[in-house]
């Protein structure tokens, strides 16, 4: 028998930037690989996100409700009994225990994606793939609540596996750079970055700005970077971000789930953090010494973020430990193994699902 559906509930906009339908789109790829359907049930969706999902072959669906509301709740039970799926993602911080309870024991699994370590105690899976991800964040769970924690469980897309077994090439004076502040472009910090690249002390051959799905026009940033002697171009909503960072030697970058995406790449960063919930990984990510860890985009200035690039430029060793200790930390299969952990719980439970609803 072959698998049946997931319903994965996740939205992306201008305010909750792309990350979570992103990382979503990961364990889509990895379930329709074993022969799944994955349908994503959105409230906000821009254009250029509809656009990818359908390309991978993923059906959208529509929420019209609050986003984490009762009614949102009830759409979504009710899409995914359509559906008859097989399981339910819930991947956003508006997800809370009390959506996440009327949605437990109904025949099918639910997966909550918890990267905040609050995670949804009454979920048959919490996938948690950060760094810092403990057991004893989960002290409330469910004695049935099964745990995916740590980088081993990272959702990584498929345009990355074509780079496992690749090794990159370390330059004394680092000659391109990736810029990438995630879905939502914040144009004070983008401003910012450019004002920086201007100040650098190490002449770079060409900077590559990536535009997430949900920034806006940004006329401004044209503007500036053409204002400026060095090659800076923009790439919007690319759909093979693992080709752009094989080609930069450093990256600056916001501290999401694109972390896990450099580490894969071994590409060495300069990372900040856009939002209060990227605070706690970054600085691990910096203790660790995976990444350089420079504060909040909010405070960051041009010459503090010049004086850094330009030591990063130019520091060919400590690029190669910093690519050498990354690869090591993820390696692009935690979407098969979140795959395979589902299927296995699901076959666990095939029989309890149908004498439940049997008595219904």
């Amino acid at each position: 028998m072959g698998l049946g559906a997931m319903l994965i509930r996740a939205d992306a906009g201008p305010e909750i930037g792309t990350g979570h339908v992103m990382r979503c789109l990961a364990l889509a790829q990895a379930w329709q690989d074993r022969g799944g359907r994955t349908v994503f049930l959105m409230a906000q969706a821009t254009p250029a996100i509809r656009e990818r999902l359908s390309r991978e072959s993923c059906e959208i669906l529509l929420c019209d409700a609050v986003v984490g509301s009762a009614n949102d709740a009830c759409g979504t039970l009710d899409a995914a009994r359509r559906l008859e799926c097989e399981w339910l993602v819930l991947d956003g911080y508006q997800f809370d225990s009390a959506y996440g309870a009327g949605l437990s024991g109904r025949g099918f699994g639910v997966l909550y994606v918890d990267d905040s370590g609050k995670g949804q105690h009454s979920a048959d899976i919490i996938l948690n793939p950060n760094l810092t991800a403990a057991e004893s964040q989960y002290k409330m769970r469910s004695d049935e609540t099964q745990l995916l924690l740590g980088t081993n469980y990272s959702l990584l897309r498929r345009e990355f596996r074509n780079w496992s077994g690749w090794r990159r090439e370390i330059p004394p004076i680092a000659r391109e750079i990736l810029l990438t502040l995630g879905g939502s472009t914040p144009e004070p910090l983008a401003l910012c970055i450019l004002e920086a690249l201007g100040q650098v002390k190490h002449q770079f051959e060409r900077a590559v700005f990536v535009l997430g799905a949900s920034s806006g026009e940004l006329e401004s940033l044209q503007y500036a970077a053409e204002q400026m002697k060095d090659e800076t171009c923009f790439v919007r909503a690319p759909t093979d971000m693992a080709t752009l960072m094989a080609k930069a030697d450093v990256a600056i970058a916001a501290a999401g789930s694109t972390c896990w995406e450099m580490c894969f790449m071994g590409l060495p960063a300069l990372i900040v953090d856009v939002a209060e919930n990227q605070t706690a990984e970054a600085m691990e990510l910096h203790r660790q010494g995976y990444a350089k860890y420079l504060g909040s985009g909010s405070t960051l200035t041009p010459g503090t973020l010049a004086a850094e690039l330009s030591e990063l430029l130019a520091a060919r060793d400590g690029r190669r430990k910093m690519a050498e200790r990354c690869r090591k930390l993820v390696d692009g299969r935690g979407a098969e193994r979140v795959a395979a952990a589902m299927i296995e719980r699901g076959s666990n439970r095939v029989i309890p699902a149908i004498q439940e609803w049997g008595r219904a």
